[in-house]
Protein backbone atom coordinates (compact mmCIF):
# COMPACT_ATOMS: atom_id res chain seq x y z
CA UNK A 1 0.00 0.00 0.00
CA UNK A 2 2.47 2.40 0.96
CA UNK A 3 4.51 1.86 -2.06
CA UNK A 4 1.56 2.66 -4.24
CA UNK A 5 1.10 5.75 -2.65
CA UNK A 6 4.49 7.13 -3.06
CA UNK A 7 4.59 6.02 -6.95
CA UNK A 8 1.54 8.26 -6.77
CA UNK A 9 3.38 10.94 -4.89
CA UNK A 10 6.50 10.87 -7.24
CA UNK A 11 4.20 10.91 -10.42
CA UNK A 12 2.75 14.23 -9.37
CA UNK A 13 5.47 15.92 -8.47
CA UNK A 14 6.78 15.04 -11.32
CA UNK A 15 4.34 16.64 -13.32
CA UNK A 16 4.78 19.74 -11.11
CA UNK A 17 8.53 20.21 -11.95
CA UNK A 18 7.55 19.22 -15.51
CA UNK A 19 4.95 21.51 -15.82
CA UNK A 20 7.04 24.49 -14.10
CA UNK A 21 8.18 27.65 -16.57
CA UNK A 22 11.28 28.85 -15.98
CA UNK A 23 10.65 32.30 -17.46
CA UNK A 24 8.04 32.53 -14.51
CA UNK A 25 9.24 34.29 -11.42
CA UNK A 26 6.53 33.35 -9.58
CA UNK A 27 6.75 29.48 -8.24
CA UNK A 28 4.17 26.79 -7.83
CA UNK A 29 3.00 26.34 -4.42
CA UNK A 30 4.03 22.87 -4.35
CA UNK A 31 7.89 24.07 -4.71
CA UNK A 32 7.46 26.77 -2.77
CA UNK A 33 6.23 24.65 0.01
CA UNK A 34 9.37 22.33 -0.54
CA UNK A 35 12.13 25.18 -0.67
CA UNK A 36 13.19 24.80 2.62
CA UNK A 37 13.36 20.47 2.39
CA UNK A 38 16.14 20.52 -0.77
CA UNK A 39 19.70 19.78 0.19
CA UNK A 40 18.41 18.17 2.79
CA UNK A 41 17.51 21.10 4.97
CA UNK A 42 16.92 19.83 8.66
CA UNK A 43 13.28 22.07 8.70
CA UNK A 44 10.08 22.21 7.30
CA UNK A 45 9.25 25.82 7.69
CA UNK A 46 11.31 28.67 8.04
CA UNK A 47 12.17 29.30 12.45
CA UNK A 48 10.03 32.27 13.70
CA UNK A 49 12.47 35.35 14.30
CA UNK A 50 11.60 35.35 18.11
CA UNK A 51 12.26 31.60 18.77
CA UNK A 52 15.51 32.39 16.49
CA UNK A 53 16.93 35.01 18.59
CA UNK A 54 16.05 32.84 21.88
CA UNK A 55 17.80 30.07 20.09
CA UNK A 56 20.74 32.07 19.13
CA UNK A 57 21.01 34.20 22.23
CA UNK A 58 21.56 30.47 23.82
CA UNK A 59 23.81 29.13 22.16
CA UNK A 60 25.93 32.45 22.03
CA UNK A 61 25.94 32.51 26.17
CA UNK A 62 28.02 29.12 25.26
CA UNK A 63 30.06 30.69 22.93
CA UNK A 64 31.16 32.82 25.48
CA UNK A 65 31.68 29.58 28.31
CA UNK A 66 34.19 27.97 25.57
CA UNK A 67 35.91 31.29 24.89
CA UNK A 68 36.91 31.44 28.42
CA UNK A 69 37.85 27.68 28.78
CA UNK A 70 39.92 28.66 25.73
CA UNK A 71 41.64 31.39 26.90
CA UNK A 72 41.99 29.98 30.58
CA UNK A 73 43.51 26.08 29.30
CA UNK A 74 45.13 27.82 26.39
CA UNK A 75 43.46 25.89 23.90
CA UNK A 76 43.46 26.55 20.08
CA UNK A 77 40.91 26.55 18.11
CA UNK A 78 40.51 26.99 14.28
CA UNK A 79 36.93 26.53 12.13
CA UNK A 80 37.25 26.31 8.42
CA UNK A 81 33.71 27.82 6.85
CA UNK A 82 33.56 26.67 3.50
CA UNK A 83 30.15 26.51 0.66
CA UNK A 84 29.36 28.54 -2.56
CA UNK A 85 28.96 32.12 -2.25
CA UNK A 86 25.90 33.77 -0.14
CA UNK A 87 25.73 30.30 1.60
CA UNK A 88 25.87 32.01 4.84
CA UNK A 89 30.04 31.55 5.67
CA UNK A 90 29.99 34.99 6.56
CA UNK A 91 27.01 35.88 8.50
CA UNK A 92 27.24 32.78 10.21
CA UNK A 93 30.94 34.17 10.98
CA UNK A 94 29.27 37.45 12.45
CA UNK A 95 27.01 35.59 14.45
CA UNK A 96 29.48 33.26 15.62
CA UNK A 97 32.17 36.48 16.84
CA UNK A 98 28.93 38.52 18.03
CA UNK A 99 29.77 38.70 21.58
CA UNK A 100 33.15 37.29 21.93
CA UNK A 101 36.10 38.87 23.32
CA UNK A 102 37.79 40.25 20.14
CA UNK A 103 41.47 39.89 21.57
CA UNK A 104 40.85 35.91 21.75
CA UNK A 105 38.94 35.35 18.45
CA UNK A 106 39.23 36.53 15.01
CA UNK A 107 38.22 35.52 11.22
CA UNK A 108 40.77 35.25 8.71
CA UNK A 109 39.32 36.00 5.02
CA UNK A 110 42.16 36.21 2.57
CA UNK A 111 42.12 37.64 -0.84
CA UNK A 112 44.05 36.48 -4.05
CA UNK A 113 47.46 35.34 -2.98
CA UNK A 114 50.18 37.84 -3.93
CA UNK A 115 53.19 37.31 -6.20
CA UNK A 116 55.73 36.88 -3.26
CA UNK A 117 52.40 33.92 -1.63
CA UNK A 118 52.41 32.15 -5.44
CA UNK A 119 55.92 31.14 -5.43
CA UNK A 120 55.17 29.84 -0.89
CA UNK A 121 54.49 26.45 -0.37
CA UNK A 122 50.53 26.58 -1.14
CA UNK A 123 49.87 26.12 2.59
CA UNK A 124 52.36 28.79 4.01
CA UNK A 125 49.86 31.79 3.96
CA UNK A 126 47.83 30.01 6.01
CA UNK A 127 50.49 28.66 8.44
CA UNK A 128 50.82 32.55 9.51
CA UNK A 129 46.60 32.68 10.40
CA UNK A 130 46.56 29.59 12.93
CA UNK A 131 45.48 30.49 16.32
CA UNK A 132 48.03 30.50 19.51
CA UNK A 133 47.36 29.60 22.76
CA UNK A 134 43.79 30.92 23.79
CA UNK A 135 42.19 31.77 20.83
CA UNK A 136 39.73 30.93 18.55
CA UNK A 137 40.20 31.56 14.53
CA UNK A 138 37.43 31.60 12.14
CA UNK A 139 38.57 31.09 8.22
CA UNK A 140 36.15 32.57 5.90
CA UNK A 141 37.26 30.04 2.97
CA UNK A 142 40.63 28.06 3.54
CA UNK A 143 43.17 26.33 1.80
CA UNK A 144 39.85 24.47 0.30
CA UNK A 145 39.74 26.90 -2.17
CA UNK A 146 42.58 24.98 -4.17
CA UNK A 147 39.98 21.94 -4.85
CA UNK A 148 36.81 24.61 -4.98
CA UNK A 149 37.67 27.79 -6.70
CA UNK A 150 41.05 27.58 -8.12
CA UNK A 151 40.01 24.36 -9.42
CA UNK A 152 37.22 25.44 -11.40
CA UNK A 153 38.36 28.68 -12.10
CA UNK A 154 41.75 27.35 -13.84
CA UNK A 155 43.78 29.10 -11.28
CA UNK A 156 45.55 26.09 -10.22
CA UNK A 157 47.16 23.51 -12.50
CA UNK A 158 46.28 19.84 -12.32
CA UNK A 159 49.75 18.61 -10.80
CA UNK A 160 48.85 21.78 -7.59
CA UNK A 161 45.52 19.97 -7.38
CA UNK A 162 46.79 16.71 -7.40
CA UNK A 163 49.49 17.68 -4.76
CA UNK A 164 46.78 19.53 -2.83
CA UNK A 165 44.69 16.67 -2.30
CA UNK A 166 47.32 14.40 -1.57
CA UNK A 167 48.81 17.26 0.93
CA UNK A 168 45.55 18.44 2.76
CA UNK A 169 45.09 15.66 4.80
CA UNK A 170 48.88 15.35 5.76
CA UNK A 171 48.32 19.32 6.49
CA UNK A 172 45.45 19.05 8.85
CA UNK A 173 47.06 15.86 10.80
CA UNK A 174 49.98 17.96 11.43
CA UNK A 175 47.51 20.64 13.17
CA UNK A 176 45.76 18.49 15.04
CA UNK A 177 48.65 16.56 16.16
CA UNK A 178 49.97 19.84 17.66
CA UNK A 179 47.15 20.37 19.58
CA UNK A 180 44.68 22.74 17.51
CA UNK A 181 41.12 21.89 17.39
CA UNK A 182 39.94 21.85 13.87
CA UNK A 183 36.44 22.25 12.58
CA UNK A 184 35.03 22.27 9.38
CA UNK A 185 31.90 23.66 8.08
CA UNK A 186 30.53 23.03 4.56
CA UNK A 187 27.15 25.34 3.95
CA UNK A 188 25.21 25.32 1.08
CA UNK A 189 22.17 26.82 -0.08
CA UNK A 190 20.01 24.73 -2.60
CA UNK A 191 16.46 25.37 -4.31
CA UNK A 192 14.08 22.18 -4.66
CA UNK A 193 13.87 23.34 -8.11
CA UNK A 194 17.34 22.25 -8.89
CA UNK A 195 16.61 18.40 -8.34
CA UNK A 196 16.24 16.53 -11.18
CA UNK A 197 13.38 14.30 -11.29
CA UNK A 198 12.12 11.94 -13.31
Amino acid sequence: MAKKDSKKKNASEHDVYSAFDIEDPKLPSEIEDRALTDGDYPYDKGMKRDDYEDELRTLQIELLKMQRHVIANGERICCLFEGRDTAGKGGSIQRFLQHLNTRHARSVALSKPSEVEQGQWYFQRYVTHLPSAGHIVLFDRSWYNRAGVERVMGFCTDDQHADFLREAPQFEGMIVREGIHLFKFFLQIGREIGRAHV
